[in-house]
């Protein structure tokens, strides 16, 4: 008989991570699962509880795994967290761990628009942290997705708000487009990715079938709701992200926005071999809401 996979998986409190630690236990895998705040356990999962993923028996727990996942990062900086501090330094560490605990392959998830040429904080400190695996010379396979959605993640939430409060603002036009991908084909893929040697040294572009623009996926989401969109002036967006903390956007959440970016979900679906399903669809039959 086989012996199950032994997976690793950090930020486990991150949506992203609750839904792929649920599918991961169904399929019989041995889960290892890290946050700095307490959660539900699964089935066929351990949990440790570490603020700053410094415990000394972190090594020990997690010696020898198949597998480690590396979902914790942050999307804001704040005067307590900075990109650097969590999405590199963070990163960085996570990469020492699992060299000394002869980890055999690390999963990143990066974002949608890094590169070397970026000049964007955000994507600076993806960008050194995907180094940091690359460099570690142990099997990687990097992500790039744009928005993962599905019933509880931070858009889905904040749409899902702004309906109780009447009012959607879009900064700018809304005519920029994003290309959403459901949670239900990144939990599957991910899975995939651990299992399958075609994934090996591997970044890709992690994209839905369908490139929309952010108005119209708005309008889909709420259907045929009695709820106002305001567009607002990018400048005072800006404004407002700068100023103002509990602003529904940050600086990085307009410069994402704005920055237009898409990615060749052909290539995706080829290698995978999986059908992904379309977002327009799932926004149709409300199963986001």
């Amino acid at each position: 008989m086989e012996k199950p996979l032994q997976i690793v998986i950090t930020g486990a409190n991150g949506f992203v991570a609750k839904n792929l630690r649920k599918y991961l236990s169904e399929k019989n895998v041995n889960l290892i699962s890290i946050s700095r705040r307490n959660f539900k356990q699964f089935k066929n999962e351990k949990k440790a509880i570490s603020k700053n993923y410094q415990d000394k028996s972190l090594l020990s727990k997690i010696k020898h795994s198949d597998a480690l996942i590396h979902l914790a990062g942050i999307g804001r900086q704040s005067t307590k967290t900075d990109y650097e501090l969590i999405n590199v330094k963070l990163t960085q560490h996570i990469v020492d761990l699992s060299k000394k605990a002869k980890i055999k392959k690390l999963i990143y998830t990066s974002g949608l628009g890094v590169s070397s040429d970026t000049s964007l904080g955000y994507f600076i400190s993806k960008f050194k942290a995907e180094k940091s695996i690359i460099d570690s010379k142990i099997n990687y396979t990097i992500f790039r997705p744009s928005y993962i959605v599905g019933k509880d993640d931070l858009f889905t939430k904040y749409l899902k708000k702004s309906i109780k409060k009447n009012k959607i603002i879009i900064p700018g036009s809304g005519k920029y487009s994003i290309q959403p991908v459901y949670i239900d084909d990144v939990t599957k893929l991910i899975h995939h990715s651990i299992i399958e040697r075609k994934f090996r040294n591997k970044i890709i572009d992690l994209v839905g079938p369908e490139k929309i623009t952010f108005e119209k996926y708005v309008k889909f989401f709420i259907q045929n709701r009695n709820t106002q969109i305001c567009k607002m002036d990018l400048e005072e967006a800006y404004h407002l992200a700068i100023t103002n903390p509990k602003f529904d956007y940050g600086i990085d959440d307009l410069n994402i926005l704005i920055g237009n970016f898409t990615g060749n979900h052909k290539k995706l679906r080829i290698l995978s071999k999986m059908k992904f399903q379309s977002v327009k669809n799932l926004l149709n039959s409300g199963a986001l809401f």
